[in-house]
């Protein structure tokens, strides 16, 4: 890697991929891409770039899907895409164009840039275990049957599925990664555990959607980025290769309740409503394959990437109050 390209980089993964290239690989050129969308508050953003900006990493306000891509991957070797319309909840009715927008057509729209651009070595696309819906067995192995159960893992298959094509077509090196619910500081502000780690901290209760007995594999997030550099440095991998990257820890949400009240030290309301449409029962994946192929393993357990989240997120709860 020389010069990279982070798509979505004022996001969570994409802003933790960008520092952790800047201290570990500082011979790296990095460039980002974000079209800063009001999902959240742009004021996260702003402050998950806060590092990358005082380095001086080149950072665009744009939309891949207007963008002067060829410009743009100037120079880049490596593109780790990172951009995507977030959210299973969120993707029904009248917002899925906005899914349609941001993860189909955008991807797209880089992979035929990617296409005309002959530096480019190996693209690194953030795909997502909401591909496999209610999964046939478990762990669930990348040749299982994807059957998403939302619209968002309708797109994230069809963007997965378009890095198929254009490696099979093109020769345009590829690599997916399906990511099994991510998790650490600077988690977004909808995702369960910085809802859950803030309204605890508040002393609220927790909303729950469901029984609490779905069973989630938590992945931290170090584990992710370093499934990423992985991905785009390894040899031998075919392009259009699909890995899941999972960190194990198949628990389920009450289980999470009483680790977080352990380490909070305080005991958790919880507000219980009905189950959401597009929400699985569980989840959990085999990295075996990642292992094998990209010689990645996650390394970060559950209670201690909680524990990090929960020292990341205090000193700035307040900041979160309205917004979980």
């Amino acid at each position: 890697m020389k010069r990279v390209l982070i798509t979505g980089i004022a996001g969570f993964i994409g802003s933790t991929l960008g520092e952790y290239l800047l201290a570990r690989y500082p011979s790296v050129d990095i460039v980002g891409i974000d079209s800063f969308t009001d999902y959240y508050p742009l004021s996260i953003k702003t402050d998950n770039l806060a590092v990358l900006r005082e380095a001086g990493v080149e950072v665009h306000d744009e939309d891949l899907v207007t963008a002067n891509l060829e410009g743009l991957l100037e120079g880049v070797d490596t593109i780790f895409h990172q951009a995507g319309q977030p959210g299973v909840r969120a993707s029904w009715g009248a917002t899925f164009d906005t899914y349609l927008h941001h993860n189909i057509l955008a991807t797209q729209r880089l992979l035929e840039a990617a296409q005309a651009s002959p530096a480019i070595e190996r693209i690194v696309y953030a795909s997502s275990s909401s591909v496999y819906g209610e999964a046939e067995r478990y762990p669930t192995l990348e040749t299982d049957r994807p059957r998403p159960v939302s619209p968002y893992g309708v797109t994230k298959l069809s963007a997965e599925h378009l890095m198929g094509l254009y490696a099979s077509n093109f020769g345009v090196p590829t690599v997916s990664l399906r990511y099994f619910t991510v998790f650490g500081p600077r988690q977004r502000p909808d995702m369960a555990f910085t809802r859950f780690i803030s309204r605890a901290l508040l002393g609220r209760p927790i909303q729950l959607f469901g029984t609490g007995e779905q069973i989630r594999d938590f992945t931290f997030v170090d584990d992710v980025v370093r499934a990423n550099i992985a991905a785009a440095t390894a040899t031998g991998v075919a392009g259009g290769s699909v890995f899941n990257i999972s960190g194990g820890a198949s628990v389920s949400v009450n289980d999470i309740f009483t680790a977080l009240e352990s380490l909070i030290g305080t005991t958790i309301a919880i507000d219980r409503s009905a189950r959401v449409a597009g929400d699985v029962d569980r989840t959990g994946g085999s990295s075996a394959a990642a292992m094998d192929s990209l010689g990645w393993s996650p390394q970060v357990s559950l209670s201690e990437g909680l524990a990090r989240q929960i020292q990341w997120l205090e000193p700035r709860v307040g900041s979160y109050a309205d917004l979980v």
